[in-house]
């Protein structure tokens, strides 16, 4: 009879602990499917990505010798620009020229369907390399966007038939676009490129983490280091918190208030950008700051004091290095969401049509998103594989600007 509790136990203890044990490869489990849920999720995103992309770097081209011997053109080598260039070459009659030319390689009817604005890639070959001019060159031009459909099994009948033929006889063929990433906007789905919005996207971005990040980390070590505890720290602390919430088209109607209120000249400029994603990315950084400097040790704090060290330097050679990992967390996060954002910078012009890529920060630009959601809506069926393309660069460029970022997380990351 001694023995019963014992055993009563023993048995309810087993009985609890095949509970527990139970509940755990359930949460295990779980945790796994949530993972390979999410990876192939992922998986399925750069898939219906890629394969929808991929095609963007490649364009309809027609082939069209031009012996250039007959064309009478000429270039003066004293030209500064390529822009220049284009223009003494169209006043020449470069674009008749190759009309021409198509013609008499084509036929009349293929000719009309080589792109109204494929002289400009003649104009610029032609720039890069004067002695063009001294002989006969064959060129790949592109083709209107009808008889790209017309190549891909779309469009009308007549269309389809043309382009089997040339296809059939070598004078058309989907080839890599390398000007895709030199190229700005065009209404042209054939002579679009990605560089103007890129590189608005790299200026945007320097504004804004030049902004952000220096003014964020400063707030951060103030509301933790050297601010009172009182009221007034309360309701800074809840208004930060409070604009980390904010939608973003908030931050384009302050930014069009404000910042264009006061510079008007400034629509659509980079400078105007960056300093509406600063506002809407700083909150974030100022408590990813606020977390990371509370977590470290305060005998990091009591050590660097007892060896003599100042207040200051103990925040800035002891404390702000060992929080710049977590630091540099947020702000991977405040920059992700900024790179990403489409309505602040609608509210603020970055949406015009932007020929020629900005040459500073004032200059007009666009961005990434910005640009992806213009081709979005275009009627043209050969903007849908640049859309796809487009989205793969801001992809790429974001993978690369958290890789930076990473890279410099791991390499101040310090363990105690």
């Amino acid at each position: 009879m001694s023995n019963a509790p014992n055993q009563m136990r023993t048995a309810a203890f087993e009985k609890r602990l095949a509970k527990r044990y139970a509940a755990e490869k359930r949460f295990k489990f779980l945790g796994m499917a949530a993972i390979v849920f999410s990876v192939a999720v992922l998986l399925f995103l750069l898939g219906t990505m890629l394969s929808n992309g991929l095609g963007g770097f490649q364009r309809a081209e027609v082939r069209v010798p031009i012996d250039f011997t007959q064309a009478g053109l000429s270039l003066d080598p004293t030209l500064p620009s390529a822009a220049e260039a284009t223009r003494a070459l169209e006043a020449q009659g470069l674009p008749a020229t190759v009309e021409y030319f198509a013609g008499e390689a084509l036929g009349p009817d293929a000719a009309r369907e080589v792109s109204q604005q494929a002289w400009r890639d003649v104009a610029a070959a032609i720039y890069a390399d004067p002695q063009i001019l001294r002989g006969q060159e064959t060129f790949w031009l592109p083709a209107s966007a009808d008889l790209a459909s017309g190549l891909n099994d779309e469009g009308s009948q007549e269309m389809r038939a043309l382009a089997s033929e040339l296809e059939q006889s070598g004078d058309l063929s989907k080839r890599f676009d390398g000007g895709f990433l030199a190229r700005s906007d065009a209404t042209d789905p054939g002579q679009v490129g990605i560089w103007s919005a890129l590189k608005g996207s790299i200026l945007t971005m320097a504004v804004t983490l030049a902004l952000a990040f220096p003014i964020g980390v400063l707030a951060a070590l103030y509301l933790e280091e050297y601010a009172p505890k009182n009221r007034w720290t309360d309701i800074i602390e809840v208004s930060i918190n409070n604009l980390a919430a904010v939608p973003s088209i908030i931050f384009g109607l302050l930014g069009l208030a404000v910042f264009l209120g006061l510079f008007p000249n400034l629509r659509s400029a980079p400078i105007i950008g960056g300093l509406t994603l600063a506002l809407m990315t700083m909150p974030v950084i100022v408590i990813s700051g606020r977390n990371a400097i509370k977590a470290v040790p305060p005998s990091i704090r009591d050590g660097a004091l007892a060896i003599g060290a100042s207040p200051v330097q103990v925040v800035f050679h002891h404390v702000l290095p060992l929080a710049l990992p977590g630091i540099l967390t947020g702000t991977i996060i405040g920059m992700a969401r900024a790179l990403g954002e489409t309505a602040p910078l609608l509210m603020i012009g970055m949406r015009a049509f932007v020929a020629t890529p900005p040459a500073d920060f004032t200059s007009p630009a666009t961005v990434l998103p910005v640009q992806i959601f213009l081709w979005s809506d275009e009627i043209d069926r050969g903007f849908v594989e640049r859309t796809s393309a487009a989205i793969i660069v801001l992809l790429i460029f974001l993978l690369v600007m958290n890789g930076l970022a990473i890279y410099l997380r791991n390499k101040f990351e310090k363990k105690w």
